[in-house]
């Protein structure tokens, strides 16, 4: 029996393929590789919280059975990354027979695409070397980061962000099992936040029922230390009217009252952009002001001086409408 206090992310992570939420022509192409036990190297790339790491660990449970750990080293790339890692602990294990009767057994390097190059190409050649007894799964977020002769000898699966309807799937799943109740509106507003990630998703879920049983779209925004998409769409139109001050207000009251971080603002503001109804030109000059400013905080500028100019900013570029 699970323990209350586990993590969600954890604790509902998909045991098999079919249990997994979107990619479904990912799945069905895996699955076909699992029934003929027939399976070659493979790259994952796509966003964070998609499913890459799930649907490695899915595969080696489907293979293996319940010894499925015996057969499978996991490494985080991103922990060790280094030319010495590929060397030794991959090439060690890559050159043991498995344990069993399986005639292959599995690698899974986790963030690929923070090995060094070195270890790339020290990589590239144990994967020749050891074609009989092992199969490497790479999974990444960025494809291009892995070498050209690596990608060549994988077959590469892009994982999408995750639909409203794919989070929902696995809210039902989630609730049935910890008897909560979840609003449309609430599942909205996560799927807003998280961006498509599921991970992230499942976590504000966990951090909002922690709250209340029945998860509305009040209590998600509470938890989240994120302003809604309203909320800032409202300063942006302040601004761009020529009310300064309002917007100004309302500013203060999100890096103040609210707590959020002025990157956090910058980036809902630069996905509001695209809701407000002006035509593209203003957008673009919006949009250009608001790469400007987000380099600024990057760099180290005090963020409270820099969005507030970078409301004075939107209100010249305002002026220019009328």
């Amino acid at each position: 029996m699970a323990e209350a206090d586990e993590i969600w992310v954890e604790k509902y992570r998909p045991q098999k393929l079919d249990e997994m939420v979107g990619q479904e022509e990912i799945v069905t192409r895996l699955k076909s590789f699992v029934e003929k036990k027939s399976l070659p190297n493979l790259l994952f790339a796509g966003p964070a919280g998609t499913g890459k790491t799930t649907a490695a660990l899915c595969i080696a449970r489907e293979l293996f059975g319940e010894g499925w750990r015996q057969n499978m080293l996991e490494l985080n790339a991103s922990d060790e990354r280094g030319i010495d890692t590929i060397r030794t602990k991959v090439k060690d294990y890559a050159r043991t027979r498995p344990i069993g009767d399986f005639p292959y057994k599995i690698i899974l390097l986790d963030e690929s695409d923070a090995l060094t190059a070195d270890a790339q190409n020290a990589l590239r050649r144990t994967m020749e070397m050891f074609t009989h007894t092992t199969r490497f799964i790479l999974d990444c977020n960025y494809s291009s980061r892995i070498i050209e002769p690596i990608q060549s000898r994988c077959a590469v699966f892009r994982f999408r962000r995750l639909t409203e309807k794919d989070i929902e799937q696995m809210f039902r799943r989630i609730a049935k099992e910890e008897k909560l109740t979840v609003t449309p509106e609430a599942v909205q507003a996560i799927t807003y936040l998280s961006e498509g990630d599921l991970r992230k998703a499942i976590n504000i879920l966990q951090a909002a029922a922690a709250l209340s049983k029945k998860v509305t779209e009040k209590t998600v925004y509470e938890v989240s230390a994120a302003a809604k998409p309203e909320e800032v769409r409202q300063m942006l139109e302040l601004a761009l009217s020529g009310k300064f001050e309002e917007a100004r207000t309302k500013l203060q009251e999100l890096l103040i009252d609210r707590g959020l971080a002025g990157e956090d603002i910058i980036e809902q503001v630069h996905r509001e952009v695209f809701n407000l109804k002006m035509p593209e030109s203003i957008k673009v000059e919006i949009l250009d002001k608001i790469g400007e400013f987000s380099f600024r905080l990057v760099q180290g500028a005090n963020e409270r001086i820099q969005l507030e100019a970078m409301l004075a900013h939107f209100g010249l570029i305002g002026a220019k409408m009328k």
